[in-house]
């Protein structure tokens, strides 16, 4: 960090504007907004690089090759925060959706989504023999289509209630599957194929560990915001992997004149509700600045601990991250499907509804699901601009798994021993549908050591300080008004602290919302500049 900026964050004189607390990316966009309307900004960041869980990183001894180290793609991020805050930012659309493999008659088949109409038309006729679940298809993601039309654009203005909220959507049918009963039951209403169901489930299952018929409906917050980004629901790929968006965001929060202090680790929030006083560490030891607001970019329960608060109910995290580097891509059994295109796209595996059904309940009696699922998909078929030129040359590419069902309870024993008996049972339900095992093509770093890393839950709360693992920071909430949490879902019970992290009302994923959120609420209070 420049010298000047780590004088700066020493000198509590004068009142910063706003403090914000983790320079992750909701902090970096909260802080350009702020520095933008003329407001002095101090970003403290713990680590020494901004970015929390959005970054890139060379995690293989000796190999250039950057990977999305935690999060890996984009699609609930505003094209209007791009454009206000003038990111340096290309998102490539895959062009394949998805492929799953599957088994049917002892002969190997799966279902390749993407690569237009009759293609995609095609694929489902040869894995079910007729038209009928293409067509449910259509029309089940023709009816989240125009919710997302209608829903996306309010995750940037003021909370609507429920009922305007309703009103919005203007489809009762739509609002009855995704808002008042369990996704399981209009899954099973308008698909048949138990392939296809476990398909459409996955959405509601990513970092949330809950039944298709959980009443509490957890899985249906998570399918809406899978559904929604940008409008259409797209899953898109950040040109030169998730740091480059970070770096972006970090640029533009310098430029427009925010300080950001890494190394800064905040350890106390003091507010009478006027002024506020953070206290932070750094490596020489402890300081306080002064601040009219300040925006927490850090889970609830680290909110909690920082203002001496009750901690919230907590919420457990459920996935495996394995990030690999392959010498090759392995080729498929089934062999009308180029693993070029199988693997562009999410790859999912050990999917279907009744093994993602079994999978849930196994954990849930605490034991490792059997056929653990997971999805996977290659960064550098899409963009080859985070490998080396040396690498993309001789054909390597980085592969992202995201595993499912696997609660920090699980791992709470022996993490260290559970989570390699994971990886090896996760690999083995990949290596079902290759011509060869995955751990054939690996390639292996500057030490000989094969080129891959697995995080659990209790990894991700130790690195990143997600509350046990959660990605979205708690359970994710209906993207309508909630008690307590204000006007842009960023409140809290002191006035001048606000919540601009994923745990925030229209929090969670990449998506700048909170950050936003919280930048707006603060220029709503004090008058824009």
């Amino acid at each position: 960090m420049p010298a000047a900026e780590e004088h700066h964050a020493h000198h509590a004189h004068d009142a910063h504007d706003a403090v914000i607390v983790g320079g992750g990316h909701n902090g970096l966009v909260a802080a350009a907004y702020l520095a933008r309307a003329g407001r002095s900004v101090l970003v403290l960041e713990r680590l020494d690089t901004t970015g929390g869980a959005a970054v890139s990183t060379r995690p293989f001894a000796g190999v250039d090759a950057r990977l999305s180290r935690y999060s890996y793609l984009v699609s609930l991020l505003p094209r209007k925060i791009v454009r206000d805050l003038g990111l340096d930012v290309r998102l490539l659309r895959r062009p394949i959706s998805s492929y799953t493999p599957a088994e049917r008659a002892g002969r190997p088949t799966g279902l390749l989504v993407g690569g237009g109409e009759r293609r995609t038309r095609a694929a489902f006729a040869r894995l079910t023999g007729s038209d009928r679940e293409y067509e449910a298809w259509r029309r089940f993601y023709g009816m989240t289509g125009r919710v997302a039309e209608r829903v996306f654009p309010t995750l940037v203005q003021p909370l609507l209630s429920r009922d305007e909220l309703r009103a919005r959507v203007a489809d009762e049918d739509a609002w009855r599957m995704l808002f008042e009963e369990p996704i399981g039951v209009a899954i099973e209403e308008h698909f048949a194929d138990d392939l296809v169901r476990g398909v459409v489930l996955t959405d509601a299952l990513i970092g949330t560990f809950a039944d298709a018929h959980d009443p509490a409906l957890p899985q249906n917050r998570c399918f809406l915001y899978h559904v929604i980004g940008g409008g259409t629901g797209a899953w898109d790929v950040p040109v030169g992997g998730m740091g480059a968006l970070t770096d972006a965001l970090a640029a533009a929060a310098r430029k427009a004149g925010a300080v950001l202090a890494t190394g800064h680790e905040a350890v106390r929030i003091a507010t009478d509700g006027r002024a506020a006083e953070v206290t932070y560490r750094t490596a020489d030891g402890e300081g306080t600045v002064a601040a009219r607001h300040v925006l927490v970019n850090a889970s609830p329960r680290e909110l909690a601990a920082l203002t001496g608060d009750e901690p919230p109910a907590p919420a457990e995290g459920a996935q495996l991250k394995v990030n690999m580097l392959l010498e090759r891509l392995p080729g498929l059994r089934d062999g009308s499907v180029d693993p070029r295109e199988a693997f562009s796209g999410t790859f999912h595996i050990a999917e279907g509804y009744e093994q993602l059904a079994a999978a849930h309940a196994q954990a849930s009696a605490g034991r490792l699901p059997e056929a653990p699922p997971s999805e996977i998909y290659c960064h550098s078929l899409t963009d080859p601009s985070i490998l080396g030129p040396d690498l993309a040359e001789r054909g390597r590419h980085t592969l992202t798994l995201f595993g499912l069902h696997t609660p920090a309870r699980l791992f709470e024993q022996d993490n260290d021993g559970t989570r390699e008996e994971l990886l090896r049972s996760t690999l083995a339900q990949l290596d079902a549908h290759l011509a060869e095992p995955i751990a054939g093509c690996l390639a292996t770093d500057a030490d000989g050591r094969p080129c891959i890393e697995a995080k659990t839950p209790l990894d991700l709360d130790r690195e990143l300080r997600l509350p046990r693992g959660n990605i979205f920071h708690r359970e994710l909430s209906w993207p309508y008004a909630q008690e307590g949490a204000g006007r842009w879902g960023v409140a809290t019970r002191h006035v001048n602290v606000l919540l601009c992290g994923a745990g925030a009302v229209r929090g969670g994923a990449v998506s700048g919302v909170p950050g936003h959120n919280a930048a707006m609420a603060v220029l709503e209070v004090t008058g824009a500049a």
